[in-house]
């Protein structure tokens, strides 16, 4: 064979070799990926670099070691570091699973069609309007020493009950605020299981208990342990509710007031930064449990738009 010919067709599959962008987009590298740099740039701006930046503070007290920072969260009186991590798990966990317990049954109703449905909807909602300071002052006016309840109750010589300015008023802020998250959040996820498969069940004889129980609560689980985790995170920041309803210096010292106290008035940054570090990985060990929990439930499709 000659030279000339044998050079023309190594060329000509040369040629037929695929460009270098066709090799990149087989491998899922193309044009769009461009579409997730305004996500990127977002996650970088507001989560990556205060997190970076907090941590290096962490480390860098006015004075000790790397680590006295966190050191001085859990030993120092006036810090109160454990204490406040008890109190905070102790309002965000109930709160959350209230709010997750309470939205099941009323999410499952609002599956079907019936009057009003749009009308309650919006009613169940409405507290995500309201705000944190709204919210509070509506507390103490209806559960203060003189607010509408326990007017109320000193109708019959009951009274007064002290529901806000302790523990309790705080819980109930973050249950009425944790809410409509929760509530709509399952719904969506029940929006998402076939209903012909309760109908199967139905048909084999089970009733509405059996179904709920055995079809739909399987396949809601996995929806039901993410809503957790959700509003756990949301009532674990607590701050406004535990100053405006709670008692900061007592019952409701969370962890969030401790971080503003060492910011705010001991201007002490690191300690300040150490707290916060400390609340997340609070955070981030409580959501571990609850989606290694999670992979123990259904392993099917959880259906849902959530």
């Amino acid at each position: 064979m000659s030279a000339p010919a044998s050079t023309s067709r190594q060329s000509g599959a040369a040629d037929r070799r695929p460009s270098l962008s066709h090799r990149l987009a087989e491998r899922g590298i193309d044009r769009t990926l461009w579409l997730m740099a305004p996500g990127l740039l977002f996650i970088i701006v507001l989560f990556v670099y205060p997190f970076t930046y907090g941590l290096n503070l962490s480390l860098h007290p006015q004075e000790g070691g790397t680590f006295a920072a966190y050191k001085a969260f859990f030993t120092d009186p006036s810090m109160r570091g454990w204490e406040s991590l008890w109190i905070t798990l102790k309002l965000s966990l109930p709160a959350a699973l209230i709010n997750v317990i309470v939205s099941i049954p009323l999410a499952y109703k609002m599956r079907g069609n019936f009057r009003g449905k749009r009308t309650l909807t919006t009613l169940l909602v409405v507290p995500i309007t309201l705000g944190t300071v709204l919210t509070a002052e509506g507390l103490l006016n209806f559960f203060g020493p003189r607010g509408w309840f326990n007017r109320f109750l000193d109708l019959f010589g009951i009274g007064p009950l002290q529901l806000v300015q302790n523990y309790w008023g705080v819980l109930w802020s973050l249950i009425i605020s944790g809410f409509p998250f929760a509530f709509l959040l399952i719904m969506s996820y029940l929006s998402g299981i076939d209903p012909t498969l309760e109908s199967a069940a139905k048909t084999l004889g089970a009733d509405w208990k059996q179904r709920f129980r055995r079809v739909t609560l399987p396949l809601l689980a996995p929806g039901l342990a993410t809503t957790f985790c959700l509003t756990f995170v949301l009532a674990f920041s607590v701050f406004p509710s535990a100053i405006l309803v709670g008692d900061p210096s007592g019952s409701t010292r969370v962890i969030a007031y401790v971080a503003y106290n060492a910011w705010g008035q001991k201007f002490d940054y690191p300690l300040a930064s150490a707290s916060a570090i400390i609340m997340g990985i609070a955070e981030m060990i409580v959501i571990a449990v609850v989606l290694m929990l999670r992979s123990t439930m259904y392993k099917g499709s959880t259906g849902g738009k959530g």
